[in-house]
């Protein structure tokens, strides 16, 4: 990923809570030499550097994808940003986001103990603490006959990349009248970047 110096996440902490909260990410991998991608959630595991998901048995992608780097790209809140907010109209228009990609190796997990556990831990942290559905004894049987029908996997992350375009480059003065613009909108990732350029100031 292309990152100019002054839009650098270098923090891992900060890219770890960012992946946490935008962790329906997408996974790029090559088949055939022909680059193919697939729309997953991803647990994120930080003491053991290692992301968890899984994918459908009939998505071929899996099946020749052990031993390659890959990259998920976790996309977060973007917005556009009008040169008219500026005082000159000596600019241009831009976009501002943020986004993290990791690069790793998959490995397939077999162990049918290592299935079931990792979508244990997947839908207690979609459902949330609150939530009554569980993967537990009471539908064990369900799930284990499901699990047939997924290929589980984890990647050991190698390297993260985080950018975040928050108008960095540009004056004070010009962040703080992006901002009111942004927080005037009624998209809601123009009011999360505001948020975010407000907190960086």
């Amino acid at each position: 990923m292309y990152i100019p110096k002054h839009f650098k996440m270098e923090n891992l902490s900060t890219i770890y809570e960012f992946i946490e909260h935008n962790s329906f990410g997408v996974l790029f991998s090559m088949q055939d030499h022909v680059p193919v991608a697939s729309h997953l959630p991803f647990l994120l595991d930080r003491e053991g550097g290692y992301l968890y998901s899984h994918m459908a048995r009939p998505n071929n992608q899996w099946k020749d994808i052990t031993g390659q780097e890959v990259l998920v790209v976790f996309p977060g809140p973007h917005s556009y940003v009008s040169s008219s907010w500026y005082e000159t109209n000596q600019s241009v228009p831009t976009w501002n986001y943020i986004a993290a990609h990791i690069y790793g190796r998959i490995e397939i997990m077999d162990e049918q103990d290592d299935v079931v556990r990792s979508l244990e831990k997947l839908v207690l942290k979609y459902e949330g603490a609150g939530s009554t559905y569980r993967v537990d004894e009471s539908n064990k049987a369900l799930i284990e006959g499901l699990t047939r029908g997924i290929v589980a996997f984890r990647l050991k992350i190698d390297r993260m990349e985080g950018k975040w375009k928050l108008s960095q480059n540009q004056s004070e003065d010009r962040q703080r009248a992006v901002i009111q613009q942004l927080e005037q909108s009624a998209n809601d990732d123009a009011k999360k970047i505001a948020e975010l350029m407000r907190k960086n100031l």
